[in-house]
């Protein structure tokens, strides 16, 4: 923490010098790529379910299984969003869950596909996933490749259409901010490879993408890495707050 707090101050005053500190939040996230793509239209009795690894799982009670139920829906970028979906839409009658797992990657998510997202029968279904298909390559012995990655991730969403054709996606970008504790320069250029397959298959399954690693970048022009970010990956509180404002861009009332 107190180097995080010193990374801030340093940062700000080289920012006051230069003008970047001028930036604002909202005027990074106005400019951001997903500020111009088409938005999903809400509908009544919509369900909305987040799914991914630990950054949208983000300290859920895995045991609370209702919907809107602030236990259930963790601590992270998910919570924040249902949380403004449902101060804004209270005639909606939306139902919202998480169902995110720490460490998982996107073949994880297929082993527990019927429990956890068809037989939720989402008409809003929000992915991301992908940080811990490379991660964990370099960390846990993980033997997948970008073709794993690639091919599992078509083959769940192929699975998840021919179940729920109607439901509408929501693809978001693995990202990594360099130069943050688990974040170093093994990471690249092969994590880049990773998050174009995510650009590539939204694309593929008429997913609305949000670029999460542009809108990072964007932010760290007011506010150094380690300020959004615990290691990395993880956000923190400001970056929680950052996703979450992204991921409203995506839809409308």
């Amino acid at each position: 923490m107190k180097e995080q707090i010193n990374n801030r101050r340093q940062f700000l005053q080289r920012a006051a010098l230069s003008g970047i500190a001028s930036v604002s939040l909202p005027a990074i996230l106005k400019a951001a790529p997903s500020a111009k793509l088409p938005k999903i239209t809400l509908n009544s009795s919509d369900i909305i379910l987040f799914q991914g690894d630990s950054i949208t799982d983000a300290g859920r009670k895995k045991t609370d299984m209702d919907a809107n139920d602030a236990s259930a829906l963790g601590g992270g970028y998910a919570h924040l969003a249902a949380a403004e979906l449902l101060y804004k839409y209270p005639s909606k009658n939306l139902s919202i869950y998480n169902k995110g797992i720490s460490g998982n990657k996107v073949y994880q998510l297929a082993e527990r596909w019927e429990a956890d997202c068809l037989a939720i029968k989402p008409t809003v279904l929000s992915i991301l996933v992908g940080v811990n298909d490379f991660w964990h390559t370099l960390v846990n012995g993980y033997q997948g490749t970008l073709e794993t990655y690639t091919n599992d991730y078509k083959a769940l969403l192929k699975r998840t259409l021919t179940a729920l054709p109607d439901v509408k996606l929501i693809i978001g970008e693995p990202y990594a901010l360099k130069g943050v504790k688990a974040v170093d320069d093994k990471w690249f250029p092969a994590f880049d490879g990773y998050r174009q397959a995510a650009k590539d298959i939204a694309a593929e399954f008429n997913a609305v993408f949000i670029p999460y690693q542009s809108i990072y970048e964007k932010a760290m022009k007011s506010a150094p890495a380690s300020y959004w970010t615990i290691d990395g990956v993880h956000p923190t509180v400001a970056g929680t707050q950052l996703m979450a404002d992204a991921w409203m861009q995506t839809v409308k009332g």
